[in-house]
């Protein structure tokens, strides 16, 4: 089976590229924008025409496109989620290779759902920001296409290789300088929101799945089980071995609850804020921080640092309801959390 898989060296595409070459009966095409691409070539800008020539001298029978952006404005994101996606559906309708498509989505199509509730492919999707709308429409794009399509709508991927600038990412980035600054405290926000973390290896399975199978439409890629990023963030500590106190901002100015082992004295170290930076005035002298570990609402003056929102637009809950890849792809999630969360520290530890 030829396939050509665009976005190779992205987050989710470097591991469908290796779960593609350990399949024998794979003969495998990288195209991207990157010099180590088989093929160079830019979505966004390169013309449907041009790929359909490709696609007519290389006659895949399996296209998955994993490319696109997370960051970026409005302009950025239409260009490279959206624009991207026609470029490939147009391509693959004037080629006569009659390739079937598979499109890694992502849940920030869904947007907000119910606390509790798990949501499924017939959902209304509501995104709440522009990633999500940008997403959303390239699913829209494939799904109107009249091509042998699937989306896969991938929920919140977690594992090695998570992006550094990720929740999860700048978590262990946090706990990393902790550790190696020896201090006994770590202030985080946004730990209430409630996430369906699934490995992004399982991911790459799932994709593997949908090249073989015949399922259109839409399909769920995640772990059914939604999970408290304050959890996770237990979960990350254990893991890690740190064995300091960590003291979440979500909820009213000063009330600040110590989730992981017990507050230090004052006179241990210094704090770290929720991005892992170090409280220091201008000179480079310990800076006393407003909120103290012992619960010590702040003065006036000193308000308590807002919590970060979790940057998906999809508000406080997501879980999803995976009975379709199971019922029709013959997929089901196989990596823990625990190991993701392993993985991901393992890889933040080694920074320098």
């Amino acid at each position: 089976m030829r396939v050509l898989l665009i976005g190779a060296n992205g987050y989710i595409g470097r591991f469908v590229a290796d779960r593609l070459l350990a399949d024998p009966a794979v003969q495998l095409t990288a195209l991207g924008r990157g010099d180590d691409a088989d093929v160079r070539f830019d979505l966004a800008t390169g013309s449907p025409g041009a790929l359909t020539r490709f696609l007519d001298a290389v006659h895949p029978g399996v296209v998955v496109n994993c490319a696109g952006t997370t960051r970026g404005g409005a302009r950025e994101l239409t260009r490279h989620n959206t624009v991207a996606v026609a470029t490939v559906c147009e391509a693959l309708r004037r080629s006569g290779c009659g390739a079937r498509l598979v499109q890694v989505g992502c849940s920030a199509e869904y947007g907000p759902s119910q606390p509790g509730s798990s949501t499924a492919e017939d959902a209304v999707p509501r995104p709440g920001g522009p990633y999500g709308v940008s997403k959303l429409a390239a699913t829209e794009l494939v799904l109107g296409s009249g091509l042998d399509a699937v989306v896969l709508r991938v929920f919140s991927p977690a594992g090695p290789g998570t992006p550094a600038g990720s929740p999860l990412g700048r978590l262990a980035e946090a706990m990393r300088r902790a550790m190696q600054s020896g201090d006994g405290e770590l202030r985080l926000g946004g730990l209430g929101a409630q996430r369906d973390f699934i490995d992004v290896r399982d991911v790459a399975r799932a994709v593997h799945a949908a090249s073989l199978s015949a399922a259109q439409g839409v399909i769920n890629i995640g772990s059914g089980r939604a999970v408290r990023l304050r959890d996770a963030a237990a979960t990350l500590a254990r893991v890690a071995g740190y064995g300091g106190s960590l003291h979440e901002l979500d909820g009213p100015p000063g009330a600040l609850r110590p989730t992981i082992g017990h507050p230090r004295t004052e006179s241990v170290g210094h704090r770290v804020d929720a991005l892992g930076h170090h409280r220091t005035d201008a000179l480079g002298h310990h800076r006393p921080d407003p909120l103290a570990s012992r619960g010590e609402r702040a003065d006036s003056e000193h308000p308590a640092p807002a919590p970060h929102p979790y940057p998906d637009g999809c508000g406080s809950w997501q879980q999803a309801d995976v009975r379709t890849a199971r019922d029709r792809l013959g997929w089901r999630p196989r990596i823990a959390l625990e190991e993701s969360l392993a993985d991901i520290w393992m890889e933040a530890a080694c920074r320098i």
